[in-house]
């Protein structure tokens, strides 16, 4: 099972919203430091969900920021496409549902914020495995 949605600057459906919230009540795409913590301590019975997530930075982040993201496990991976200022954060998390998977990785980057001060979540993909 895919759960897929393109985030843009324009208004989602209200029926896109609703899906892409989390029992938190946060949009995935805004993260949800919750969920990021819940995944962390997720019943190992839950679903296994393969997430990535494109987002938009101001600032470019150091070459050495991007490796150490790696040491803060739940194999999470922060990778730069060519694309100046674009990035890639994947990783694996334990979720009931896709969005709550989403929003915990998300919400890594809320609940680290020496990583990344100020961004903007262009895309999102959970692939449950």
């Amino acid at each position: 099972m895919t759960e897929t949605v393109k985030l843009s600057a324009r208004e989602q459906p209200h029926a896109d919203i609703v899906r892409w919230t989390c029992p938190h009540g946060q949009h995935a795409a805004q993260g949800c430091v919750t969920c990021y913590h819940d995944s962390a301590e997720a019943d190992p019975a839950l679903p296994l969900w393969e997430v990535a997530v494109w987002f938009t930075s101001a600032r470019p982040m150091p070459i050495r920021v991007l490796k150490d993201v790696r040491r803060h496990g739940c194999s999470f991976s922060l990778d730069q496409p060519s694309t100046p200022l674009v990035y890639l954060l994947s990783g694996q998390a334990r979720a009931a549902t896709g969005t709550e998977a989403v929003a915990g990785i998300v919400g890594f980057l809320i609940d680290n914020r020496h990583i990344v001060d100020a961004f903007t979540v262009t895309e999102v993909r959970a692939v449950h495995s």
